[in-house]
C-alpha cells in the first residue's frame, strides 16, 4: 500500500511535544504524512467545521485554552457560541488544539498521541515518546 492509497494528513504545531510525537509515530509506522503547520497556513471556517464534523466533536472540543487568548476572548464562558469560537480560531490559529490527524479511517484530535494508532492501517509494535514513555500498540 502506498501513501497515495492511504494518505495521512497531520495539522501540526512543531512547538508541541504531542504533535511532534504523532508525526514521529506516523513516520515510524511507515507513512510519509502530509504535515501542515497550521500556525503558518491558517484555517478557514469551512475547514474547521468539516474537521469537527468528521471527528464527531463540537467545535469547542477542538479549542485549546492553555497558552492561548481563549479566556481573554470570552471563549471559555458557557455562553460562547460556535460561531464566536469558529471566528476566533480562524483569527487566532493558536486556539486550535493539536495535532488533528486525517486518514481514510477518520479524523481525530490525537491527544494523547496514541490516539493516532486507530487511524492507521499499520503501526509500529512499540514507540518511545520524547519523554521516554514507551507505548505498545499490541493489544
Amino acid at each position: 500500500m502506498t501513501d497515495a492509497d492511504f494518505p495521512v494528513v497531520i495539522f501540526h504545531n512543531p512547538a508541541c511535544g504531542t504533535s511532534r510525537n504523532v508525526v514521529a509515530m506516523v513516520q515510524a509506522a511507515g507513512y510519509a504524512p502530509k504535515v501542515i503547520e497550521y500556525l503558518k497556513a491558517g484555517w478557514t471556517h469551512d475547514q474547521l467545521r468539516d474537521l469537527a464534523g468528521e471527528a464527531g466533536v463540537p467545535l469547542r472540543d477542538l479549542m485549546r485554552d492553555k497558552g492561548t487568548p481563549a479566556a481573554e476572548l470570552g471563549l471559555l464562558e458557557p455562553g460562547a457560541t460556535d460561531e464566536q469560537i469558529l471566528d476566533a480560531m480562524v483569527e487566532h490559529p493558536i486556539l486550535v488544539n493539536r495535532p488533528i490527524v486525517v486518514t481514510p479511517k477518520g479524523v481525530a484530535l490525537c491527544r494523547p498521541s496514541e490516539k493516532v494508532f486507530p487511524l492507521l492501517d499499520k503501526a509500529p509494535e512499540s514507540f518511545t515518546k520524547e519523554d521516554g514513555e514507551v507505548v505498545s500498540t499490541r493489544d
